[in-house]
C-alpha cells in the first residue's frame, strides 16, 4: 500500500479546531487498513508570524514541496491587523499557490437535501444544486505588477493594481473547466467583463479558441461577471462549471458558497500542473470558511467544509473517488439525521459541537464501509 504524506497546516482561529476533525479521520482510515497516511504539521498565517515573524517559514515551504497534498485550515484575525503588509497573515496562502504553481482552484457549490432550507433562497431555486466555480488562482489582480501606493504630496495618495493575463495562463485554467465538465454536464460558463476590460476581450477570446480547437464537444457559454453573479442568485441550477479569473473567481464562489446556506459547510481545492513524469501535481485543500475568530476555542466551528476538503484530496491527489464518495454520503447521513452546528441550526435540530460533529460523520462513514 502506497504511503501518502499530508502536510497539516491548521492556521488561526477556528483552523486547528476543524483540522483536528481531518486528522480523527486519517488516524482512523490508516488503523484499518484502508488507506497510509504520513502526516506532519506545519504553521502559517498569524501563528507563523507569532512563532517566527513571517507568514510562513522556509521549512514548513520546504514541506509543502515535498507533500503529496496540503490540507489548509484558514489564516488571519484582528491580532494581526497591525503586522506589516508583507508579512500578514493571507501571505502565507498566497506565497503557497504561486511558489506551489497551484493555477486552478476549484470551489464546489452543492446543496444538501437536508440543508435546502437554510438558503436565503427558496427552496425550489436551490434543492439539487451541484455546481462548480474554477477559478484562476495564480494570475490577475492579486499578483500583477505594479501595485503599489505612491505619496503625490497635499494629502493625496494613489493606489495601483494591475490586471494582467498571458495566453498560456487563460489556456490552462480552460482547460481544467472543459475537462471537468466532460465529467459532469458537459457544460462550461466562461465570466469576465470584456465589456469594460482588455484582459476580459483577451479571456473571452482563448476560451473560445480553446474550446472551438480542443472541447467542440462541451457546450460552451460566455457571461459577464456581473450578470452571472445576479444569475447565481436568480437561477444557480442553469450552471454546471463556471471558469472566471482570480478576482471574479473570489466573489463569484463566496456568492455560491452563501447559496447553500453557511460558508462553513463547502471545501475547495488548488491544483498545480500534472508533472510528466511522475503524473502527480501539487495541490492544496481548503475550507472556503475564514478564520472566524469570534468563535474560535469555543468548540462552535462547522467541521464538514474542512473534512469535506479532504474528500477532495482523496479524489484529486489519491484516486480515492469510491472513499470520498462515502466522505461525501457520510456527511449527508448526518445532516439527515438532524445534527447541526451553530452555522447551520434550525427549528427542531439537534445542537453539536466541532467534535460530535466530526465523530457523527466518522461513525457514518465506518458504517458505509464496513
Amino acid at each position: 500500500m502506497a504511503t501518502h504524506k499530508l502536510l497539516l497546516l491548521p492556521g488561526d482561529g477556528i483552523g486547528p479546531e476543524v483540522m483536528g476533525e481531518v486528522k480523527r479521520l486519517t488516524d482512523w482510515l490508516n488503523s484499518a487498513g484502508i488507506a497510509k497516511f504520513e502526516t506532519d504539521t506545519g504553521l502559517v498565517g498569524g501563528s507563523a508570524y507569532d512563532a517566527h515573524k513571517v507568514s510562513i517559514s522556509e521549512g514548513d515551504m520546504a514541506k509543502a514541496g515535498d507533500a503529496d497534498a496540503i490540507i489548509f485550515g484558514a489564516v488571519g484575525g484582528p491580532k494581526w491587523d497591525a503586522v506589516p503588509y508583507e508579512v500578514r497573515p493571507e501571505a502565507g496562502l498566497l506565497r503557497l499557490r504561486k511558489d506551489l504553481g497551484l493555477f486552478a482552484n476549484l470551489r464546489p457549490a452543492m446543496c444538501y437535501p437536508a440543508l435546502a432550507d437554510a438558503s436565503s433562497l427558496k427552496r425550489e431555486a436551490i434543492e439539487g444544486l451541484d455546481i462548480v466555480i474554477v477559478r484562476e488562482l495564480t494570475g490577475g489582480v492579486y499578483f500583477g505588477e505594479p501595485k503599489t501606493i505612491t505619496d503625490l504630496g497635499n494629502g493625496q495618495k494613489r493606489a495601483i493594481d494591475t490586471q494582467v493575463y498571458d495566453t498560456y495562463e487563460i489556456e490552462r485554467i480552460a482547460r481544467v473547466a472543459f475537462e471537468l465538465a466532460k465529467k459532469r454536464k458537459n457544460k462550461v460558463t466562461s465570466m469576465e467583463k470584456r465589456n469594460v476590460m482588455k484582459s476580459g476581450v483577451l479571456w473571452n477570446e482563448v476560451v473560445t479558441q480553446v474550446h472551438k480547437r480542443e472541447y467542440a464537444d462541451v457546450t460552451l457559454e460566455h457571461q459577464l461577471a456581473d450578470s452571472g453573479g445576479m444569475m447565481l442568485v436568480k437561477w444557480p441550477k442553469q450552471f454546471d462549471v463556471i471558469v472566471t479569473d482570480n478576482l471574479f473567481g473570489d466573489m463569484l464562489s463566496d456568492i455560491a458558497a452563501m447559496l447553500t446556506g453557511s460558508l462553513g459547510m463547502l471545501p475547495s481545492a488548488s491544483l498545480g500542473e500534472v508533472d510528466v513524469k511522475s503524473k502527480k501535481r501539487k495541490a492544496l485543500y481548503e475550507p472556503v470558511h475564514g478564520s472566524a475568530p469570534d468563535i474560535a476555542g469555543q468548540g462552535l466551528a462547522n467541521p464538514i467544509a474542512m473534512i469535506s476538503s479532504f474528500g477532495m484530496a482523496l479524489r484529486y491527489s489519491f484516486d480515492m473517488g469510491d472513499l470520498a464518495d462515502k466522505v461525501d454520503a457520510a456527511i449527508a447521513a448526518v445532516l439527515a439525521s438532524g445534527l447541526r452546528t451553530a452555522d447551520i441550526k434550525s427549528e427542531g435540530t439537534t445542537s453539536a459541537s466541532t467534535t460530535q460533529m466530526g465523530e457523527a460523520i466518522l461513525k457514518e462513514l465506518q458504517k458505509l464501509h464496513a
